[in-house]
């Protein structure tokens, strides 16, 4: 799932950091990034990409063996439900579904997450905003977006979607907790934890993309 990587329409609250411009191309950035790693894996891989008049730009960033497919539907919930059936009708199984934000994510989370779906019906990575980087599952399991609306982009994503598994009766995986790219406050973590030389750290072009933001 992404947004196309055009200024001022994503990573709007680094704006005051990086610059619409720059935002964009931080995006642009972590897409590569992202499927770098599906693709790499051997993965068979989509893109679910708003806005939907953005395919030929798209085109010309992801690899050639990326399949594009525009998202449709009202809020975010409908968007992953629709992409999910959608994927799963051309023969995807089992599936994850991530989106571009969590920059420390690695092939290694790709590879829990397949082994969890061995033995459970979803796993879920938490994101420590209290959303997710990445759920999967081996069946279209669509009744886990069906979060009220205003609950999307919140900091009760995960808990809110755990809870719905559970009520369907579905066995849960979880995997690290990770943090997303969002704010400035996580630009400056993301970047103490790089110069600190830390596990799980930021790809090297992210963090000189960050530079900027750095605390003297």
């Amino acid at each position: 799932m992404a947004k196309a990587p055009r200024p001022g329409t994503v990573k709007t609250r680094l704006h005051p950091l990086l610059g619409p411009e720059g935002c964009a191309a931080l995006q642009a950035e972590l897409m590569r990034h992202t499927l770098a790693l599906t693709t790499g894996h051997g993965l068979r891989s989509h893109v679910a990409h708003a806005p939907a008049d953005a395919r030929d730009a798209l085109a010309a960033l992801v690899p050639a063996n990326v399949e594009l497919r525009p998202q449709r539907g009202g809020d975010l919930g409908l968007r992953l439900a629709a992409a999910v059936e959608d994927v799963f009708a051309s023969g995807a199984r089992p599936l994850l579904v991530m989106g571009t934000d969590a920059p420390t994510l690695t092939a290694g989370h790709l590879t829990a997450a397949l082994q969890a779906l061995e033995s459970s019906d979803v796993v879920l990575g938490p994101a420590r905003d209290g959303g997710y980087y990445l759920i999967g599952m081996n069946r279209p399991h669509t009744g886990l977006f069906a979060l009220e609306p205003d609950l999307w982009g919140g900091d009760r994503v995960f808990a809110a979607t755990r809870a719905l598994a559970e009520d369907e009766g579905l066995t849960i995986a979880a995997l690290p907790e990770l943090r997303d790219l969002d704010t400035p406050e996580d630009a400056a973590a993301h970047l103490d934890a790089f110069s600190a030389g830390a596990d799980g750290e930021l790809p090297a072009r992210v963090a000189a993309m960050l530079r900027p933001v750095e605390r003297p």
